[in-house]
């Protein structure tokens, strides 16, 4: 993999690559795929600002800040590209940017489109590069060859409007309309691909999960040195960071006490307070992949007893939900069950178990109890969330069921009162025959958590 140790010294940041496999082979087989399943010529977006710019990918603020899309079919992590498909033809064709030594010089090594150079082909893996300025064309050229067809295929989502794969089809929209074509959207043809992971991916993301694993086991004996949110969280991702490849998943969430009534707590700065619980949500990216985790843990490292009951109920409900989960059927069908089963052990084991009460933030439901994980945290159609897709072998989705609000309960002669948040969210791989739990072995159990944070 020597090739990949070169590109990932000098194209880290705008080609993402993998030592552990052949990316380009990876990015290749994915387009010819992608090729497959069109009847007419389809253009994927990127992203027109560089990472760091102001306006980034959806609500990512890490350096994978390229379109999930056009990321998954060339590994292209840089403002300005485009990659047009040709079935007829049966070829990929990128458009980059000409090649800009002098801007080289301020933000570093990009691909970009220099007459004679094979760089951007070498790096990629795709043989037809072309400059950005010669797309519409190129477009003009293959509508007419398309013309029959009625339409051509661009990259964006019925119900989301606005973003830049939206602005990029009314120009498409427009430009074909000379031509008495339509544009249309692939993206249900492209999830239909996307979704399921490969090999390669599956396997970035149990490395995720391990990073994750080491992170968190780490913090739990140091818990007694953290004052404040702050503290932990910094630790934390530090942990992560330093043993992955990549970046945060997401901004990482610490919410102490009845912060943690906030499903995404952004303060992150105010003091834990022993006595209380800590919900904390996180999780690494390592290549494309992630993993996206929920803890919820006793500051002090031991659960009183009416935490350990409320606890004890959302671990419950995350069993039972995944007793449904497998192959054959969709998110919307099975996604009740949780609350359903919280909603009845509040009855059974609070108020009637112990004489308790409770007040919640919601009504019944906070919240999805799964979303899929993939080149985005929360994977999938935006417009939908891609709730009504049937579940496949390769699928990977969380399992977060939570409970929010104000308990109180009488346990061995004495009145407890909390305000509380408590999630537990682990990622279930979709196997032939159900699931496999690739965060199993993050501390989860009362017993184990409070013995791992006695040291």
């Amino acid at each position: 993999m020597e090739n990949e140790k070169i590109l990932k010294k000098n194209y880290s940041q705008v080609f993402i690559s993998s030592p552990d496999y052949d990316s380009r082979t990876l990015y290749a087989r994915r387009r010819r795929e992608m090729l497959k399943k069109l009847d007419s010529f389809c253009v994927f977006s990127g992203m027109p600002q560089n990472p760091g710019s102001e306006e980034a990918f959806a609500d990512s603020w890490t350096r994978f800040v390229q379109d999930p899309a056009f990321l998954y079919l060339t590994g292209v992590n840089q403002g300005g590209c485009f990659l047009v498909l040709d079935p007829k033809r049966n070829r990929s064709v990128l458009f980059v940017p000409p090649k800009d030594p002098f801007k080289e010089f301020w933000v570093g090594r990009r691909l970009g489109f220099e007459k004679g150079s094979s760089e951007v082909s070498r790096v990629t893996g795709i043989a037809d590069v072309r400059p950005v300025g010669e797309l519409w064309s190129f477009i003009e050229e293959l509508a007419r060859r398309y013309k029959s067809k009625g339409f051509a295929y661009a990259y964006y989502f019925e119900k989301f409007k606005g973003d830049h794969n939206d602005r990029f089809r009314l120009l498409m929209a427009k430009f074909l309309g000379r031509s008495g074509m339509k544009v249309k959207s692939c993206a249900s043809l492209h999830f239909e691909q996307r979704l399921p992971l490969e090999a390669e991916r599956i396997s970035d993301a149990k490395k995720a999960q391990n990073v994750t694993e080491e992170a968190f086991g780490q913090i739990l004996p140091e818990m007694r040195k953290f004052k404040t949110e702050r503290d932990l969280c910094l630790a934390l991702n530090y942990e992560m960071q330093r043993k992955s490849d990549g970046d945060l998943a997401f901004p990482t969430i610490v919410a102490g006490g009845g912060n943690a009534c906030c499903l995404h707590y952004v303060k992150n700065d105010e003091s834990l307070k022993k006595g209380e619980l800590v919900l904390l949500d996180f999780g690494i990216r390592y290549g494309t992949l992630h993993s996206d985790i929920s803890r919820t843990i006793p500051v002090n490292g031991k659960f009183n007893p009416l935490q350990k009951l409320l606890y004890q109920i959302v671990l419950d409900a995350s069993f039972e939900y995944q007793k449904v989960v497998r192959p054959g059927v969709s998110l919307k069908e099975i996604g009740q069950v949780p609350w359903n089963f919280i909603m009845d052990a509040l009855e059974s084991r609070l108020v009637r178990g112990c004489k308790g009460t409770y007040k919640l933030n919601y009504d019944k439901r906070p919240h999805g109890v799964s979303h899929f994980i993939g080149e985005q945290i929360h994977e999938g159609d935006p417009g939908s969330r891609s709730l009504d897709v049937t579940l496949r072998p390769g699928m990977l989705i969380s399992c977060e069921p939570g409970l929010y609000g104000e308990f109180s309960a009488t346990i061995g002669g004495k009145r407890f009162r909390e305000k509380v948040g408590i999630r537990i969210e682990d990622d279930l791989l979709i196997t032939k025959t159900g699931f496999l739990n690739i965060s199993k072995k993050i501390p989860k159990e009362i017993g184990e958590i409070e013995r791992l944070m006695q040291g």
